[in-house]
């Protein structure tokens, strides 16, 4: 049984050390595979791909922004930052 907490991110709310684990796990960027698909509790379809960590399971919403922000990682960008500083993650539509 899977005991890992389940939390799903937006955007917004992406920390350095998730971005550091999709860029690790999708090294060449996510496809339709990675994807999964449910429905929140607004009944509204949400579209995620997935990392874990040892005890939290993490739902990444996907999004153009996101994909730019994989694109462009560098993790020297973020040696300044908390691992989990929501703050740190800079909107690509902002640079």
């Amino acid at each position: 049984m899977d005991n890992k907490k389940r939390v799903i991110v937006d955007f917004k709310k992406l920390t350095p050390e998730v971005l550091a684990l999709l860029v690790e796990k999708y090294p060449d960027g996510y496809d339709d595979d990675h994807i999964i698909k449910f429905k929140n509790a607004r009944n509204e379809w949400i579209e995620a791909v997935q990392v874990d960590t040892e005890d939290t399971k993490y739902l990444v919403k996907v999004s153009t922004k996101l994909v730019i922000t994989m694109e462009n990682y560098d993790e020297e960008d973020y040696e300044k930052f908390d691992n989990d500083d929501p703050d740190a993650i800079q909107d690509p539509d902002d640079l």
